[in-house]
């Protein structure tokens, strides 16, 4: 497994520069579909998206761009659950999840040779029953990032913000997963930042001020 690390964001730093390149332009949030990947072959039978969302324009900062990837449920979305998901760590980049967890490819179980690992299907994933929205979290982990110095400066409370925030802003840009149960979940450290975010959700609906008004909130810490 050593062996596969140096790849491991080689493996997917094609699919996040370009969307760096414009979100460092100024650009507010950007999204763009993956239909293939090194190491798996043909079109990748399921939905991926990536991108990056903008947040802290709230606090004067403008500087902070969140990185996701978005896989759509292959059990259908219109019907299934929506599943937002930090990793924990801390300082853990979502990759682990997406490829070592409940995403829905996983590394062949292969010696090294020296080139790009090989991707197969996870039967296990999460995705066959559920959209979720893996996030590279707090800045400066994955390919989340600030464009000044300050916005490096993250603590928990503004983590949970900032999630809260990218949150918000990609059901105004996804407003079919509306109709979705939501569930917050993530791994280790991040079950310090799923409550704060649970409860922002329900004041923001409490108060009529969030779009996600038709949502129900479940939390779900992994190990």
């Amino acid at each position: 497994m050593a062996g596969w690390l140096p790849l491991l964001l080689c493996l997917f730093f094609s699919v996040g520069v370009s969307t760096r390149q414009r979100a460092l332009a100024g650009v507010a949030s950007s999204s763009k579909i993956v239909t293939s990947l090194p190491g798996f072959p043909g079109r990748l039978p399921f939905h991926l998206e990536r991108g990056y969302v903008e947040v802290d324009e709230d606090n004067g900062l403008n500087s902070a761009e969140l990185f996701y990837y978005f896989v759509e449920s292959e059990a259908g979305s219109e019907n299934s659950p929506f599943l937002l998901w930090p990793t924990g760590g801390d300082h853990c980049s979502v990759l682990s999840g997406l490829v070592l967890e409940i995403g829905p490819f996983q590394f062949v179980a292969e010696p090294y040779n020296g080139t790009v690992p090989s991707l197969e299907i996870n039967p296990y994933s999460w995705t066959k029953v559920a959209n979720i929205l893996f996030v590279d979290t707090p800045v400066g982990v994955g390919f989340s990032f600030s464009r000044k110095p300050e916005g490096y400066n993250v603590g928990e409370i503004s983590t949970s913000l900032q999630l809260h925030e990218l949150l918000l802003q990609w059901f105004i840009d996804h407003p079919k997963f509306l109709a979705s149960r939501l569930y917050i979940g993530g791994d280790s450290y991040v079950g310090k930042i799923v409550p704060f975010i649970a409860q922002k959700i329900s004041k923001g609906i409490e108060a009529g001020r969030s779009p996600i008004l038709n949502l129900k909130v479940t939390i779900i810490i992994h190990g």
